[in-house]
């Protein structure tokens, strides 16, 4: 009876209390948990937002680290050359794709007249070295007079330091330093100092005022919010460190082995009978020379030990992290390919470049674009430089063309290219843009050049060697040393 009784009035509470437990399970993840294994490792993480992780002091720091190492390790001054010029390389070229022809050809040898006046290509890759080792690049849409053509148009460059705010009123949420925003997140002006804060003497803390569309803020966003850029090399910067170290101590390493140094020891004991010396007394030796020592005492070479691991290994893995934060693969860092073959070279190749059209989409759509725009407008002031009834600037359909990559094997490159043009899965268009050319352009001076031979009564028959049956086989993107 009282088994029964205890059954009935517990059993609510029981399944309450129950149910009441469940509420408080909750899943746990190891990456959460703080223990005193990985307490030193997560003690830096915080949850700044992009704008306060990225403060002026911060970026300051970053900037003159990234400098510092681009001006002193060899691997990091060519990643960043070699990162602007894939990018930028001989610099963009304009075609216009409007309905008339031969406006379309007035205007691109006027742009192309204008850009090659103001060394454009040069200017840009600039901008983008600055961007990987500054963390953002500026350029301010100006008017030079000295310039040889009828537009004036001209970008005058300037330095991340110089875009700041003397008096930042940290209450005004709308506005950071050197850059002031409207409610909707846009742009309205940046503050440009008008002496850089590096020079040293007389430093003036007087800035001007530019418009949005005066300048030109190239930056990559990482974060939701983010509006100012550090350098795209922060995560490799110990790695640069690490590896000039590890070098230095190499060197060091093999110095003292190559050196004939040494100590005096004694195994007698103290006021023994070994004659007396002077302590840490150098004695000069010379080459092939057989020496005397006091009595009681001997001589011991010192063993120098290398570092541990091989220095060829090393520096190896090193590269390849500091090369995988820009996406580029380490025969490309290293500047050796040794270690590939055709296959594997291709491959990694592949990553590399879809960063790069990336990169030139975004100079595309935040520089060149603003850039011809206001070219347009200068064009349009002037008397006969553009040609009539187009309409509006922003109904000209235009596209830009960087330069192509070359192929590692030419010849299957052609191969492939008139596999797809047979089956059509390609177009002229697309292929001639693969080189960075214009079809059309590339046509007309074709037909030139077959009118030109068939004038002079030369054959235009090719005279290339006939690929042999068991090379029609091989795939175009085949590794030979596969194939084999």
């Amino acid at each position: 009876m009282l088994s029964w009784l205890r059954k009935t009035l517990l059993s609510p509470f029981s399944s309450r209390a129950g149910s009441r437990s469940a509420r408080f399970v909750r899943a746990k993840y190891d990456s959460a948990m703080t223990s005193d294994h990985n307490r030193r490792h997560w003690a830096h993480a915080d949850g700044l937002s992009a704008n306060a992780a990225n403060s002026p002091e911060v970026r300051r720091i970053l900037r003159n680290r990234a400098r510092y190492e681009v001006a002193n390790n060899s691997y990091a001054r060519g990643i960043v050359l070699t990162l602007a010029n894939d990018v930028v390389g001989t610099g963009p070229r304009l075609q216009m794709l409007t309905e008339d022809p031969d406006a379309n050809r007035r205007i691109e040898l006027a742009f192309h007249r204008w850009a090659k006046a103001i060394c454009l290509a040069e200017k840009l890759r600039t901008l983008h070295m600055a961007r990987i080792q500054d963390g953002e690049a500026f350029a301010i849409l100006i008017s030079n007079p000295l310039l040889p053509t009828d537009i004036q148009l001209d970008l005058r460059l300037i330095e991340a330091d110089q875009v700041a705010t003397p008096d930042l009123q940290r209450s005004d949420r709308r506005a950071m330093d050197g850059i002031v925003f409207d409610d909707a997140g846009n742009p309205m002006e940046y503050h440009v100092l008008r002496q850089h804060p590096g020079e040293g003497i007389g430093l003036n803390r007087e800035s001007d005022r530019i418009p949005a569309d005066s300048m030109l803020h190239l930056f990559r966003t990482d974060r939701p919010g983010q509006q100012r850029g550090i350098p795209e090399i922060t995560p490799a910067l110990p790695l640069f460190a690490m590896l000039r170290e590890y070098s230095l101590a190499t060197l060091d390493a093999a110095k003292a082995a190559a050196y004939y140094s040494g100590i005096i020891y004694t195994d007698a004991p103290p006021n023994g009978e070994s004659d007396a010396i002077e302590p840490l007394d150098p004695i000069e030796l010379e080459r092939n020379t057989l020496l005397t020592m006091p009595g009681g005492w001997r001589m011991s070479q010192l063993q120098a030990e290398q570092p541990t691991g091989s220095y060829a290994d090393f520096k190896h893995e090193i590269l390849n992290e500091i090369a995988r934060c820009l996406n580029m693969p380490y025969n490309v860092a290293a500047g050796n390919s040794s270690s590939y073959n055709y296959a594997s070279g291709r491959l990694d190749h592949q990553t590399y470049f879809k960063s790069l059209r990336i990169d030139q989409s975004r100079m595309e759509l935040l520089t060149l674009d603003r850039v011809l725009t206001a070219w347009l407008d200068e064009a349009a002031l002037i008397p006969n430089l553009l040609p009539p009834g187009l309409g509006p600037f922003n109904h000209w359909s235009h596209q830009w063309f960087w330069d192509g990559h070359e192929h590692v094997d030419p010849a299957k490159e052609a191969n492939a290219q008139a596999t797809r043009l047979a089956n059509h899965t390609t177009t002229l268009a697309d292929e001639y843009a693969r080189r960075g050319q214009d079809w059309e352009t590339q046509l007309r001076q074709r037909a030139k050049e077959l009118l030109l031979m068939h004038e002079l009564g030369l054959s235009s028959v090719s005279l290339l060697p006939q690929s042999s049956m068991e090379d029609s086989n091989v795939v175009p993107d085949e590794d030979p040393v596969a194939a084999e």
